[in-house]
């Protein structure tokens, strides 16, 4: 069975071969150039061969034309630390201005998925580029607490904010549309988890943007998936945005993956904790984790992942297995 037809008959609940499979992670240092970036995620997808490939910018890349200054500390997670924001008071988000994806590091990102694309095309392996919701591009420039006191506080201000950064990111994927062998995008949301906001506050300040992404997306772009952060995400709310499939910690405890499945279309996209399970795990208790996840999907609807942003020092003998083990699964 071939890439494509394993996760569309996967995320339709059909019957599959085996149990789709992708993991991913940062590449710090090597984020900071294009060709380098590229280089390591096309290396990374032929020493594994999963499903999709999933390209990991750095983190910031959709604000650093802004001015925003990071660099990497060395945390296992391969995110930069920020060393410079922007918004430093409400006013400023009223300053911000859409960025132009012909230059600086969005059309670098461009350049990176044209050179991958087209060395994955010839094993037609679905590419999927990384963009953060409006509202966790805010959080870059501002940090978490900033942006939540405006949210509250100066309301008008911040939403000005957010429009200009959801303009800013309907450029950037106006700019792939011609890119052959893009199959969609990865949105990593923040704030839409119960215990930060609630779901009326994140309908008011992360969805309209969220929905306004949604609808821009080509119908060629048959493969996009929305990243639940947080230990009680909000399933609900965002399997309203009718993606393909929904990235979330199954193993956080808030809700079983057999009622999670019930509040949105789609496939579940996880089933193994970045820590717990690929960081810390063993071979043996990844087969025993992922057993529990296609158990609990009754072998269906389930693309196998990890939780979040991946671990720069997840052991290379734990990869191995998961991309080993759902071959035996089958």
């Amino acid at each position: 069975m071939q890439k494509r037809e394993r996760l569309e008959r996967a995320i339709a609940g059909e019957a599959v071969d085996r149990a789709p499979v992708a993991l991913w992670r940062h590449w710090p240092g090597d984020d900071q150039r294009y060709t380098d970036l590229a280089r390591s995620t096309i290396d990374f997808q032929h020493d594994y061969n999963w499903d999709f490939a999933r390209v990991m910018p750095s983190r910031s890349f959709q604000v650093t034309d802004y001015g925003l200054q990071d660099e990497w500390r060395g945390a296992p997670s391969g995110i930069r630390a920020i060393k410079k924001r922007l918004i430093k008071r409400s006013l400023d988000w009223t300053q911000l201005r859409p960025l132009a994806p012909a230059r600086g590091a969005l059309s670098q990102q461009v350049e990176c998925l044209r050179l991958i694309c087209g060395a994955l095309e010839s094993d037609n392996v679905p590419v999927l580029q990384t963009i953060y919701s409006p509202l966790a591009q805010a959080a870059q420039l501002a940090g978490s607490k900033r942006v939540l006191r405006d949210m509250r506080v100066r309301p008008d201000r911040l939403r000005t904010g957010l429009n200009h950064i959801t303009e800013s990111t309907l450029r950037f994927l106006e700019s792939l549309r011609k890119l052959p062998g893009l199959a969609g995008v990865f949105i990593v949301t923040e704030f839409a988890s119960h215990d930060i906001l609630s779901e009326a506050e994140y309908a008011a300040f992360g969805l309209p943007q969220l929905e306004s992404i949604r609808s821009s997306l080509p119908e060629r772009w048959w493969l996009n998936i929305v990243q639940a952060a947080g230990p009680s995400p909000m399933l609900k709310l965002l399997g309203g945005l009718q993606l393909q499939a929904y990235n979330w910690d199954v193993g956080a405890g808030s809700i079983e993956l057999a009622e999670a499945m019930s509040l949105y279309g789609g496939a579940t996209c996880g089933g193994l904790n970045d820590q717990n399970d690929l960081l810390h795990g063993t071979p043996t208790l990844l087969q025993a984790s992922m057993r529990e996840a296609l158990e609990h999907c009754d072998q269906r609807r389930l693309i196998l992942s990890g939780s979040g942003e991946g671990q720069v020092t997840t052991p290379i003998s734990n990869i191995r297995a998961i991309r080993s083990l759902v071959e035996r699964s089958a």
